[in-house]
């Protein structure tokens, strides 16, 4: 039997999955949650009091595009009357000055504006969006007027991270507290377009490099938080800080999840916030319980002495590159599996593709 888990610290709220960009790194899953099947307002009141109850201290309002939600103004008042501290994550297109104002006067916490390039073209290319760049601009000014804390998600792969530089500049120009450098995660719609993403090896080097030096730039000013590409790791990360530990998601249809991509895992049963409450499925859920602790490990992980550091990597990596979510993660230099990521290093690094858009389109 697994230990009791601590309470979770963090809810993200995936409110819609509508959103104005076609990014062909997009996290969601490749079937989206349609319009009608949103969870309505009174429900979302209901899971963030329940949330508040369970000891969850920050919720992060999420998507798509949060802003598609009429009630969004509404749902940040509610969670923050329940004691929530409310991050809106957002690409920022959509909220113009005046919803902002209502966004700032219902108690919003924190902005995180994603950002796809610092360059108005190469942005709304690879967003899919044309002109949003203007708009993200637009917005993250608004923001940094209002003196709300910002932080900027600049999205790194093959085309914008040789730019990381740039980004880190502009992220402190917009008067962000806080830049999170995170480089695309193959699974989902991006492991779709991983031959078009997937930096080079000594792209990363040169990413790494210049965060270290960025970090002593920046230093009292501006956090820079960096989330290399898994593949080039000798190690895995601790992915969620370890399964059903810390966080839990929730999908538009109130579906909840250990983590975002945790539904492409064939076998799990996943309850739903109008089935359960949201402690029970915390503490007692076949999901949750599913990877906690080490009795669902395999050799080398269980008897590793760093099982308890990375907690045998990403599930859903796992998964998609050994077929099997209950493989040591393939990232391991230790892992059986490791020879699938060397030889995609190997096939896959030196060749340019079209990257295929959420709307279908190619370029």
């Amino acid at each position: 039997m697994t230990e009791r888990p601590a309470p979770p610290i963090a809810l993200l709220a995936e409110l819609t999955h509508r959103c104005p960009l076609s990014c062909s790194y997009c996290s969601n899953p490749l079937e989206l949650t349609a319009r009608e099947k949103e969870l309505p307002t009174e429900i979302w009141v209901d899971v963030f009091q329940q949330a508040a109850d369970l000891g969850v201290l920050q919720l992060h309002l999420s998507g798509g595009e949060p802003a598609s939600r009429r009630d969004l103004e509404t749902l940040v008042a509610i969670a923050r009357d329940a004691g929530l501290y409310v991050n809106l994550i957002t690409s920022g297109i959509g909220l113009s000055p005046s919803r902002l104002d209502a966004l700032e006067a219902a108690g919003l916490d924190h902005v995180q504006l994603s950002l796809q390039a610092t360059r108005a073209e190469k942005a709304d290319w690879i967003g899919g969006y044309k002109g949003g760049f203007a708009r993200k601009l637009a917005f993250a000014d608004e923001v940094h007027r209002r003196g709300l804390p910002l932080t900027i998600n600049a999205v790194m792969h093959r085309h914008t991270i040789d730019d990381i530089d740039a980004a880190i500049e502009f992220a402190a120009s917009l008067g962000a507290r806080r830049i999170e450098v995170a480089c695309v995660q193959f699974y989902g719609w991006a492991l779709a377009n991983r031959s078009g993403l997937l930096p080079s090896r000594d792209q990363v080097l040169r990413a790494k490099e210049a965060v270290l030096a960025a970090r002593r730039a920046y230093a009292g000013r501006m956090t820079i938080d960096f989330v290399p590409p898994d593949y080039y790791a000798d190690y895995p990360k601790a992915c969620m800080g370890g399964w059903g530990t810390t966080g839990i998601n929730i999908a538009p249809d109130g579906t909840v999840l250990p983590c975002h991509a945790a539904a492409t895992i064939p076998g799990l049963a996943f309850d739903r916030v109008t089935e359960k409450p949201l402690s029970a499925i915390w503490y007692d859920g076949s999901a949750f319980n599913a990877f906690r602790g080490h009795a669902w490990m395999k050799e080398p992980c269980r008897s590793c002495a760093r099982r308890d550091k990375d907690h045998g990597g990403c599930r859903c990596q796992a998964l998609a590159l050994a077929a099997d979510a209950t493989a040591a993660d393939p990232v391991c230099r230790h892992a059986p599996g490791r020879p699938v990521i060397d030889d995609i290093l190997a096939r896959e690094t030196p060749f340019e593709t079209d990257l295929i858009y959420r709307n279908g389109k190619i370029r």
